[in-house]
């Protein structure tokens, strides 16, 4: 029995870990495209205002799919949408890597911010159900770093990575990290899930998700030239 506790605490010190890459992943991806917009769109054959679409539908695919991710951890378990989130997410960035176009690019976007949707809830989630209470505090602090350091980082490093190697190396930097939280995520997070889910409430969903990806594009667009006044 002596062994249960050393894996104990490395489960405690690695499953925030793991949550806190995902979410740094996540976090620095909604702004990395920002200094990068003019080298993509004159790659792919449109203008750098047009590209700002890309921003937008990320923001809006974040905030439509975020609503029902709780739901769908309870009834699937922790581990299994985690995963799977991990999964979309580095599949819209290989889609926004091989984009050719301004709506492939938009869409792969759309599947990023479907993917970081389920991630930023679900290992919040999976921190309140698989670490112990009095290790809670601490293991919030690494969730809430990537919040904060993410989009920082993201726009020089963005500038970077497109002005010495290539704009494209922006979302494939999200594979290595994708695939080790994948295999540390099966490893060492626990499927946790709820006894009885509740029913999934479509009607709630849909009208939460209209109103959250509403507010999300009004404000995307409340800075753009069309909005602004013509005097």
């Amino acid at each position: 029995m002596q062994p249960a506790a050393p894996v104990s605490l490395l489960r405690a010190r690695i499953v925030p870990l793991i949550v806190a890459v995902a979410l740094f992943m996540e976090n620095m991806d909604s702004t990395v495209i920002a200094t990068s917009l003019p080298a993509i769109a004159a790659d792919i054959g449109t203008s750098p205002l047009a590209l700002k679409l890309a921003i937008t539908s990320y923001l809006f695919s974040l905030a439509v799919f975020l609503p029902v991710s709780g739901w769908t951890a309870d009834r699937f378990g922790a581990r299994r949408v985690f995963r799977t989130a991990i999964v979309v997410f580095m599949c819209g960035s290989i889609g926004c890597a091989l984009s050719g176009s301004l709506t492939q690019f938009v869409l792969a976007r759309m599947l990023e911010g479907m993917g970081g949707a389920m991630m930023t809830p679900v290992g919040r989630l999976i921190l309140v159900r698989s670490v112990d209470k009095r290790e809670l505090i601490n293991a919030m602090v690494w969730v809430t770093l990537p919040a904060l350091v993410g989009p920082l980082i993201g726009p020089p490093l963005g500038g970077f990575i497109t002005t010495y190697i290539s704009w494209h190396w922006i979302f494939l930097i999200n594979i290595p990290m994708g695939v080790a939280g994948i295999v540390l995520a099966t490893l060492f997070i626990e499927d946790v899930r709820a006894e009885k889910p509740d029913p999934l409430d479509i009607v709630g969903i849909l009208l939460a998700g209209v109103g959250i990806g509403g507010l999300a594009f009004g404000g995307s667009v409340l800075g753009s030239t069309s909005c602004r006044p013509a005097w």
